[in-house]
Protein backbone atom coordinates (compact mmCIF):
# COMPACT_ATOMS: atom_id res chain seq x y z
CA UNK A 1 0.00 0.00 0.00
CA UNK A 2 1.19 3.83 -1.12
CA UNK A 3 2.31 4.75 2.31
CA UNK A 4 3.51 2.06 3.97
CA UNK A 5 6.78 -0.03 4.47
CA UNK A 6 7.08 -3.41 4.80
CA UNK A 7 9.96 -5.11 7.55
CA UNK A 8 12.07 -7.92 6.00
CA UNK A 9 13.61 -10.23 8.21
CA UNK A 10 16.84 -11.29 5.84
CA UNK A 11 17.78 -7.53 5.87
CA UNK A 12 17.40 -3.67 7.29
CA UNK A 13 14.87 -1.84 5.41
CA UNK A 14 15.93 1.96 4.09
CA UNK A 15 13.07 4.55 4.97
CA UNK A 16 13.91 8.03 4.06
CA UNK A 17 11.22 10.99 5.65
CA UNK A 18 11.01 14.58 4.47
CA UNK A 19 12.43 16.94 7.58
CA UNK A 20 9.04 18.19 9.48
CA UNK A 21 6.70 15.55 7.68
CA UNK A 22 5.54 12.31 8.92
CA UNK A 23 6.61 9.11 8.40
CA UNK A 24 5.38 6.13 6.29
CA UNK A 25 3.89 3.18 8.38
CA UNK A 26 6.35 0.95 9.34
CA UNK A 27 5.17 -2.19 9.60
CA UNK A 28 6.24 -4.96 12.22
CA UNK A 29 6.03 -7.82 8.92
CA UNK A 30 6.78 -8.82 5.80
CA UNK A 31 4.32 -8.60 3.08
CA UNK A 32 4.40 -12.05 2.95
CA UNK A 33 3.43 -12.47 6.48
CA UNK A 34 0.82 -9.72 6.61
CA UNK A 35 -1.11 -12.05 3.90
CA UNK A 36 -1.50 -14.73 6.64
CA UNK A 37 -3.46 -15.27 9.37
CA UNK A 38 -1.26 -14.20 12.44
CA UNK A 39 -2.67 -15.61 16.15
CA UNK A 40 -2.35 -13.57 19.35
CA UNK A 41 0.59 -10.72 17.68
CA UNK A 42 2.24 -8.83 20.24
CA UNK A 43 4.84 -6.22 18.95
CA UNK A 44 7.50 -4.41 20.73
CA UNK A 45 9.04 -1.40 18.49
CA UNK A 46 12.39 0.11 19.91
CA UNK A 47 13.94 3.37 18.57
CA UNK A 48 17.13 4.87 17.85
CA UNK A 49 17.22 5.85 21.66
CA UNK A 50 16.65 2.07 22.42
CA UNK A 51 13.58 3.15 24.29
CA UNK A 52 10.53 1.87 23.85
CA UNK A 53 8.30 3.37 21.28
CA UNK A 54 4.78 2.82 22.98
CA UNK A 55 3.70 5.51 24.85
CA UNK A 56 5.87 7.96 22.68
CA UNK A 57 4.33 11.53 22.35
CA UNK A 58 5.82 11.75 18.38
CA UNK A 59 4.72 8.15 16.91
CA UNK A 60 1.53 6.68 15.92
CA UNK A 61 1.75 3.12 16.71
CA UNK A 62 -1.14 1.07 15.94
CA UNK A 63 -3.18 -1.70 17.87
CA UNK A 64 -1.65 -3.71 14.25
CA UNK A 65 1.73 -2.99 15.01
CA UNK A 66 2.33 -0.37 12.63
CA UNK A 67 4.44 2.52 13.47
CA UNK A 68 4.62 6.21 12.46
CA UNK A 69 7.26 8.58 13.83
CA UNK A 70 5.35 12.31 13.41
CA UNK A 71 7.29 15.58 13.05
CA UNK A 72 10.58 13.79 11.46
CA UNK A 73 13.97 15.91 12.43
CA UNK A 74 17.27 14.45 12.16
CA UNK A 75 17.95 13.42 15.48
CA UNK A 76 15.00 11.43 15.14
CA UNK A 77 17.27 9.28 12.57
CA UNK A 78 18.67 5.60 13.28
CA UNK A 79 17.12 2.50 13.67
CA UNK A 80 13.61 1.27 14.50
CA UNK A 81 13.50 -2.29 15.23
CA UNK A 82 10.10 -3.85 16.07
CA UNK A 83 10.03 -7.77 17.32
CA UNK A 84 6.76 -9.64 16.77
CA UNK A 85 5.78 -12.84 18.81
CA UNK A 86 2.89 -14.98 17.57
CA UNK A 87 1.59 -18.27 18.18
CA UNK A 88 2.00 -21.35 15.93
CA UNK A 89 -0.95 -24.16 17.03
CA UNK A 90 -0.57 -27.28 15.45
CA UNK A 91 -3.86 -28.93 14.14
CA UNK A 92 -4.18 -32.22 15.83
CA UNK A 93 -2.29 -31.90 18.66
CA UNK A 94 -3.64 -28.04 19.13
CA UNK A 95 0.01 -27.27 20.86
CA UNK A 96 1.28 -23.80 21.18
CA UNK A 97 4.59 -22.34 20.16
CA UNK A 98 5.75 -19.30 20.32
CA UNK A 99 7.44 -17.85 17.19
CA UNK A 100 9.72 -14.25 17.41
CA UNK A 101 10.60 -12.42 14.43
CA UNK A 102 12.98 -8.92 14.04
CA UNK A 103 12.36 -6.40 11.97
CA UNK A 104 14.80 -3.39 11.28
CA UNK A 105 14.13 -0.23 9.81
CA UNK A 106 17.39 2.12 9.12
CA UNK A 107 14.99 5.54 9.34
CA UNK A 108 17.10 8.86 7.76
CA UNK A 109 15.98 12.08 7.82
CA UNK A 110 16.08 14.10 4.14
CA UNK A 111 15.72 17.26 2.55
CA UNK A 112 15.59 18.20 -0.99
CA UNK A 113 18.79 19.67 -2.51
CA UNK A 114 19.00 23.63 -2.87
CA UNK A 115 19.19 24.41 -6.76
CA UNK A 116 21.57 27.24 -8.14
CA UNK A 117 22.40 27.82 -12.12
CA UNK A 118 25.61 28.00 -13.82
CA UNK A 119 24.80 30.26 -16.68
CA UNK A 120 27.62 30.29 -19.66
CA UNK A 121 26.70 33.27 -21.94
CA UNK A 122 28.54 34.75 -25.16
CA UNK A 123 29.37 38.53 -26.43
CA UNK A 124 30.95 39.68 -29.69
CA UNK A 125 33.54 42.61 -29.09
CA UNK A 126 36.00 44.77 -31.10
CA UNK A 127 38.85 43.65 -29.36
CA UNK A 128 40.21 42.01 -26.56
CA UNK A 129 41.58 45.39 -25.13
CA UNK A 130 38.90 47.55 -25.39
CA UNK A 131 37.87 49.55 -22.17
CA UNK A 132 34.00 49.00 -22.75
CA UNK A 133 34.57 44.97 -22.02
CA UNK A 134 34.68 45.69 -17.91
CA UNK A 135 32.15 48.38 -18.27
CA UNK A 136 29.79 46.11 -20.07
CA UNK A 137 30.73 43.28 -18.00
CA UNK A 138 29.45 45.32 -14.90
CA UNK A 139 26.25 47.05 -16.00
CA UNK A 140 25.59 43.71 -17.49
CA UNK A 141 25.52 42.57 -13.90
CA UNK A 142 23.44 45.00 -12.49
CA UNK A 143 20.64 44.27 -15.38
CA UNK A 144 20.41 41.08 -14.10
CA UNK A 145 20.19 41.26 -10.66
CA UNK A 146 17.45 43.77 -11.00
CA UNK A 147 15.61 41.44 -12.85
CA UNK A 148 15.78 38.82 -9.79
CA UNK A 149 16.24 40.73 -7.15
CA UNK A 150 12.63 40.81 -6.10
CA UNK A 151 13.13 36.94 -5.73
CA UNK A 152 15.51 36.82 -3.53
CA UNK A 153 17.94 35.69 -5.84
CA UNK A 154 21.61 37.30 -6.85
CA UNK A 155 24.06 37.12 -9.36
CA UNK A 156 27.40 35.58 -7.62
CA UNK A 157 30.65 33.88 -9.15
CA UNK A 158 30.67 36.33 -11.90
CA UNK A 159 34.00 36.45 -14.28
CA UNK A 160 34.37 37.36 -17.99
CA UNK A 161 37.55 35.91 -20.40
CA UNK A 162 38.16 37.64 -23.70
CA UNK A 163 39.26 34.98 -26.47
CA UNK A 164 39.83 35.68 -30.78
CA UNK A 165 37.99 33.09 -32.38
CA UNK A 166 38.52 32.39 -35.92
CA UNK A 167 35.55 30.86 -37.56
CA UNK A 168 35.23 28.92 -41.15
CA UNK A 169 34.93 31.85 -43.99
CA UNK A 170 34.97 34.79 -41.36
CA UNK A 171 38.06 36.92 -40.34
CA UNK A 172 39.00 37.04 -36.62
CA UNK A 173 36.61 37.41 -34.23
CA UNK A 174 36.90 38.62 -30.23
CA UNK A 175 33.96 37.06 -27.88
CA UNK A 176 33.69 37.50 -24.54
CA UNK A 177 33.14 34.45 -22.67
CA UNK A 178 30.47 35.35 -19.50
CA UNK A 179 29.69 33.07 -16.68
CA UNK A 180 27.56 33.43 -13.71
CA UNK A 181 25.93 31.89 -10.91
CA UNK A 182 22.04 32.25 -10.51
CA UNK A 183 21.51 31.95 -6.81
CA UNK A 184 18.76 32.05 -4.23
CA UNK A 185 20.32 33.05 -1.19
CA UNK A 186 20.27 36.68 -1.71
CA UNK A 187 20.23 39.44 1.83
CA UNK A 188 16.61 38.23 2.74
CA UNK A 189 16.17 35.17 1.70
CA UNK A 190 16.08 33.90 5.39
CA UNK A 191 13.04 35.97 6.11
CA UNK A 192 10.86 34.58 3.09
CA UNK A 193 11.95 31.09 4.18
CA UNK A 194 10.36 31.82 7.79
CA UNK A 195 6.76 32.26 6.15
CA UNK A 196 7.39 28.63 4.78
CA UNK A 197 9.52 26.93 7.29
CA UNK A 198 8.75 23.29 6.36
CA UNK A 199 9.55 23.84 3.11
CA UNK A 200 11.46 25.96 2.71
CA UNK A 201 14.02 24.28 0.03
CA UNK A 202 10.83 24.44 -2.06
CA UNK A 203 10.57 27.88 -1.64
CA UNK A 204 14.00 28.80 -2.72
CA UNK A 205 14.05 25.76 -5.81
CA UNK A 206 11.53 27.89 -7.15
CA UNK A 207 12.00 31.20 -6.73
CA UNK A 208 15.63 30.26 -8.53
CA UNK A 209 14.17 28.56 -11.18
CA UNK A 210 11.78 31.74 -11.86
CA UNK A 211 15.09 33.47 -12.23
CA UNK A 212 16.65 31.27 -13.79
CA UNK A 213 13.68 31.70 -16.46
CA UNK A 214 13.43 35.22 -16.51
CA UNK A 215 17.31 35.69 -17.52
CA UNK A 216 16.69 33.16 -20.49
CA UNK A 217 13.97 35.48 -21.15
CA UNK A 218 16.02 38.57 -21.33
CA UNK A 219 18.71 36.61 -23.49
CA UNK A 220 15.81 35.85 -26.14
CA UNK A 221 15.22 39.27 -25.74
CA UNK A 222 18.48 40.08 -26.88
CA UNK A 223 18.55 37.66 -29.70
CA UNK A 224 15.18 39.94 -30.90
CA UNK A 225 16.31 43.05 -30.63
CA UNK A 226 19.16 42.47 -32.21
CA UNK A 227 17.30 41.59 -35.60
CA UNK A 228 14.53 44.18 -35.29
CA UNK A 229 15.30 46.58 -33.40
CA UNK A 230 18.47 48.01 -34.14
CA UNK A 231 19.84 49.08 -37.63
CA UNK A 232 23.65 49.47 -36.14
CA UNK A 233 24.95 46.66 -34.34
CA UNK A 234 26.20 47.39 -31.22
CA UNK A 235 29.99 47.14 -30.58
CA UNK A 236 29.81 44.45 -28.14
CA UNK A 237 26.30 42.57 -28.89
CA UNK A 238 24.73 38.77 -28.13
CA UNK A 239 26.40 35.74 -29.81
CA UNK A 240 23.01 33.89 -30.71
CA UNK A 241 22.07 30.97 -28.84
CA UNK A 242 24.99 30.79 -27.11
CA UNK A 243 22.89 31.31 -23.27
CA UNK A 244 23.72 27.92 -21.53
CA UNK A 245 22.77 26.76 -18.26
CA UNK A 246 24.02 23.90 -16.11
CA UNK A 247 21.88 22.69 -12.79
CA UNK A 248 24.31 22.77 -9.58
CA UNK A 249 22.59 21.42 -6.02
CA UNK A 250 23.93 22.07 -2.45
CA UNK A 251 22.90 20.52 0.80
CA UNK A 252 22.37 22.58 3.65
CA UNK A 253 24.76 21.46 6.78
CA UNK A 254 24.28 17.91 8.61
CA UNK A 255 23.35 16.82 5.37
CA UNK A 256 24.55 15.53 2.13
CA UNK A 257 23.90 13.52 -0.98
CA UNK A 258 25.96 9.50 -1.51
CA UNK A 259 24.68 7.86 -4.49
CA UNK A 260 25.97 4.56 -3.64
CA UNK A 261 24.54 4.76 0.53
CA UNK A 262 21.58 6.06 -0.34
CA UNK A 263 20.87 4.43 -4.02
CA UNK A 264 16.88 4.43 -3.21
CA UNK A 265 17.47 8.45 -2.77
CA UNK A 266 20.13 9.66 -4.95
CA UNK A 267 18.85 13.63 -5.51
CA UNK A 268 17.95 13.75 -1.60
CA UNK A 269 20.58 15.54 0.45
CA UNK A 270 20.39 12.85 3.65
CA UNK A 271 21.38 13.52 7.02
CA UNK A 272 24.79 13.10 7.77
CA UNK A 273 25.53 9.24 9.74
CA UNK A 274 26.94 9.10 12.99
CA UNK A 275 31.43 9.67 12.37
CA UNK A 276 30.77 11.96 9.29
CA UNK A 277 29.70 15.85 8.91
CA UNK A 278 29.35 19.08 6.73
CA UNK A 279 29.89 22.14 7.82
CA UNK A 280 29.26 23.60 4.99
CA UNK A 281 26.45 23.67 1.49
CA UNK A 282 28.86 20.82 0.16
CA UNK A 283 27.01 18.23 -1.16
CA UNK A 284 29.23 15.20 1.12
CA UNK A 285 29.12 14.46 4.47
CA UNK A 286 32.92 14.47 5.24
CA UNK A 287 34.51 11.63 7.55
CA UNK A 288 35.59 12.57 11.28
CA UNK A 289 39.40 11.67 11.67
CA UNK A 290 38.57 10.89 15.21
CA UNK A 291 34.94 10.68 15.58
CA UNK A 292 33.75 12.37 18.98
CA UNK A 293 30.30 12.39 17.20
CA UNK A 294 27.95 10.08 17.55
CA UNK A 295 24.73 11.68 16.19
CA UNK A 296 22.98 12.53 13.16
CA UNK A 297 23.05 15.85 11.53
CA UNK A 298 26.51 16.83 12.62
CA UNK A 299 27.88 20.28 11.24
CA UNK A 300 31.44 19.55 12.51
CA UNK A 301 33.56 16.90 14.68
Amino acid sequence: EKNYVYGDTKQEVKVYVKVFTNSPFLVCMDLARSREEVIDPKYLWIGPDRKNLEGQMYVNLTKTGKLMVMGFKESMSGAYTCTLSHKIIETTTQEERVVFEAYKFMVYAYREADHAYQVFVRFTTRECELAANSQFFEELKKILNNIISDLTCHIIESSYKCHSIKRPKQGLLHELFVSFQVNPFAPGWEEVCHQVPYDCEDATNMRVQEARERIGEFFNEQTYALKHEFQTVPTIHYVDNSFSVTHIDSCRPGFGKNDITHKNCASCCVVCEPGTYSPNNEVTCQICTRPRVKKYGARSC
